[in-house]
């Protein structure tokens, strides 16, 4: 029997059969010619489905079911081997990333202060290393394999480029979709609420500025400012200690995790609660809004994956919706963004 025959057997104990589409010449698009087959079917059952996933599982093929008018389609992806994670890897780079940035601390933000470069290091780890680990339980409570956090080392005034988990398995639903994408940076932000508490209890209030280079403020820091730091009022600069520059770099990551572009947290939230034409839309008004923030870099890296990649193809369930906590939890998580929205530094007051 051959795939083609097996799958299609497959499916038609699960599901009314109607039949198959297969774009044999493709059609030409920037990528080139694309191709698109998939399976028409009559239904929707989720525990059919589900079991549908299991028994594809078998043979090494990953079904996507999206609803297609009255009817439903149902493509096939052949499943991808991933190789064994090596957790010792992770804890070199981990070691690497603690040291590269109480490196970073001392020289750039603490001036030879080791304490207070140590203590933006673990405010700033506290925050990167809680997002990610966030990320990886949510993957396990939904059975998705997730690995570890992988920590980035790099000589930058951070000294970081962040962390990442690798996902290794399909997502299942569009719960679980959003669950992965809210998960980290909604963990990430609570941490960082308390490293600005922190930090800023710490920090003096000053008369506006004429620096060279600004490092303008979000929303939340000017909050919790006017909350911890004595005599300050909202245009007012602030002498800030090392660690609310770590917390400073929270609220950053978080707005540009958030952003709903491609394969970004906020791209699978976004993803999650939308049909693929919609999420392109919302992915082009994310950069374009990260472009007027003066994040161009950014910018052009969210731009370069939105145009390159294949497109989101959301969960292998796209057709079960989000369910209405998650609905207002999506809420929550758009004013979170607003609070951690940051124009780049820039030279003089723009603004």
């Amino acid at each position: 029997m051959d795939d083609f025959t097996l799958i299609e057997h497959s499916i038609s104990n699960h599901f009314n059969l109607i039949g198959f589409y297969d774009d044999e010449e493709g059609r030409e698009s920037s990528k080139g010619s694309v191709k698109k087959s998939y399976f028409i079917v009559g239904d929707y059952n989720p525990e059919n489905f589900h079991t549908l996933v299991r028994e594809l599982d078998l043979y090494g093929f990953i079904p996507f079911i999206n609803p297609a008018g009255d009817h439903y389609t149902i493509s096939i992806a052949k499943k991808q081997e991933k190789g064994e994670s090596r957790i010792y890897f992770n804890i070199i780079l981990l070691l690497a990333t603690i040291c590269s940035t109480v490196i970073a601390g001392y020289f750039y933000l603490a001036q030879g202060n080791i304490w207070e470069a140590l203590e933006f290091s673990a405010a700033l780890m506290g925050i990167i290393g809680t997002h990610e680990l966030a990320h990886y339980y949510a993957a396990r409570k939904h059975a998705v394999h997730a690995t570890l956090p992988y920590f980035i080392p790099a000589p930058t005034i951070i000294g970081t480029f962040g962390a990442l988990i690798n996902i290794k398995s399909p997502i299942p639903t569009r719960n679980a979709l959003f669950d992965l994408g809210y998960s980290g940076p909604l963990a990430g932000f609570i941490v960082t609420i308390l490293v600005l508490f922190i930090g800023l209890s710490f920090s003096t209030a000053l008369p506006p500025q004429n620096l060279a280079i600004m490092f303008p403020d979000p929303l939340i820091i000017k909050i919790i400012s006017l909350i911890v730091v004595p005599n300050y009022t909202m245009n007012m600069d602030i002498l800030a200690h090392p660690i609310v520059f770590a917390g400073w770099v929270g609220a950053l990551v978080t707005m540009l995790n958030l952003m709903p572009v491609a394969f970004l947290d906020g791209g699978h939230i976004s993803r999650s609660l939308f049909n693929q034409k919609v999420h392109k839309i919302v992915s082009i008004l994310g950069i374009i809004v990260t472009i007027m923030l003066g994040w161009y870099f950014m910018a052009f890296l969210m731009g370069f994956i939105f145009i390159t990649g294949k497109g989101h193809p959301g969960a292998l369930d796209n057709v079960a919706p989000v369910s209405q906590n998650r609905k207002i939890m999506a809420v929550l998580i758009l004013l979170i963004l607003v609070l951690c929205l940051t124009f780049s530094p820039y030279y003089g007051k723009l603004f």
